[in-house]
């Protein structure tokens, strides 16, 4: 209709203005039905693919369904899932055993047990010969005393208190190769208490095998005092495990240790039969037996010592040549002023039958070898 021909109700043609807002109202009313009717037809056409898609997922369900009777199922056409109970059982995981734990082919021929005890075969040592105050004989393979001289009265052992060190710290290891930094404080502990050496400087970086043979061969206070903090943290601590060996071997009645190195304290003490059976206990250890056992040894290279430390056993070096009716091959001495010279030492027979002998209160190192020699040559044979 062309715009002369809009009139108003009573025949009035419109005027330009009001044919204007005519025609705008009229627009907006054809675009709200226009967008009225897309949103409806998108509103049908989502409708449809959400019906057929759901179809076709019903249809998919019931291809991978197995049919089931009705009598398997009268409430549902779709059998329900089943429920299995899943049982995890325990596995155990095996630690792979400590290499340094392992025991020594010695062993195997040794008595079960710490408990030794005379009997009516049992001597006395009244050889001239033999020097030392204290002094005992024991077969590893009864575990019979075969001679004693008071070997059951209380004594300070010195340096052979160094076997259980190794031992305590032999248990408690698991990296030969790891490393310990010689400190300031045990440098001044061990020239202070004037302790044998093996001449470790402070900041020398030692290695756990070196300790060990250090502790052994030259009778290192500072190796057994790096050992001491490298498995307890502190001496003391480890002081208390070796306390704990002793109470496990069955000693703790009579022997106390208050340091792992041998210096007098009068709450330091073991009796000979103590000992013998610290030495018992090490020589069934593979690699105490190893370390005792050893006559030289040079540590490892360090900037301190470009060629690593040379040190020796020299109970072993200088029993070798002697005649004892066998061949020792374990040996430790020790020496302080309260106990002279002291010395444990194990044997092997020529007829196979294994020994340990300890002797104390020696004016000697050399008279301690030579009661060692005497022993083995009158007792064994």
């Amino acid at each position: 209709m062309s715009k002369r021909n809009y009139r108003k109700l009573d025949g009035q043609r419109l005027t330009i203005s009001e044919y204007k807002a005519r025609r705008k109202k009229e627009i907006r009313n054809h675009l709200i039905m226009l967008g009225t009717s897309f949103v409806l037809v998108l509103v049908i056409i989502i409708s449809l693919v959400f019906i057929v898609k759901h179809k076709e997922n019903a249809n998919s369900l019931t291809e991978t369904t197995p049919e089931v009777s009705s009598e398997e199922n009268s409430i549902s056409e779709v059998s329900q899932p089943e429920i299995v109970d899943t049982i995890v059982e325990d596995v155990e995981i095996e630690e792979e055993p400590n290499p340094f734990l392992s025991k020594s082919d010695d062993a195997e021929s040794f008595f079960s047990g710490y408990s030794i005890g005379s009997g009516d075969d049992t001597t006395y040592i009244s050889s001239e010969n033999v020097l030392s105050t204290y002094a005992l004989l024991v077969n590893l393979d009864t575990g019979n005393i075969v001679a004693s001289r008071d070997g059951n009265v209380r004594i300070n052992p010195a340096s052979m208190t160094k076997i259980l060190t190794l031992l305590v710290a032999t248990e408690h290891i698991t990296d030969l190769d790891d490393t310990f930094v010689m400190t300031q404080e045990i440098g001044d502990f061990v020239y202070k208490k004037d302790c044998s050496s093996v001449g470790f400087e402070v900041g020398e970086v030692v290695t756990i095998k070196d300790m060990l043979y250090g502790t052994i061969l030259p009778s290192g206070g500072d190796a057994a005092m790096c050992l001491a903090e490298y498995v307890a943290g502190s001496q003391e601590a480890f002081v208390e495990m070796m306390n704990d060996k002793l109470k496990e071997l069955g000693l703790s009645d009579t022997a106390h240790f208050t340091n792992c190195i041998g210096i007098y304290d009068e709450n330091h003490y073991c009796t000979l039969e103590d000992m013998a059976m610290i030495l018992k206990a090490a020589e069934e250890n593979a690699l105490c037996h190893e370390v005792l056992n050893a006559r030289k040894y040079t540590t490892t290279a360090t900037t301190q010592h470009p060629e690593g430390i040379t040190v020796s056993n020299w109970f072993m070096r200088r029993i070798e040549d002697k005649d004892t009716h066998g061949e020792v091959i374990g040996a430790k001495t020790g020496f302080v002023v309260q106990s002279g010279c002291c010395g444990a030492s194990y044997q092997i027979s020529n007829d196979g039958t294994h020994y340990i002998c300890v002797t104390a209160d020696a004016w000697s190192s050399w008279r301690c070898i030579y009661d060692h020699v005497e022993i083995y040559d009158t007792y064994t044979s």
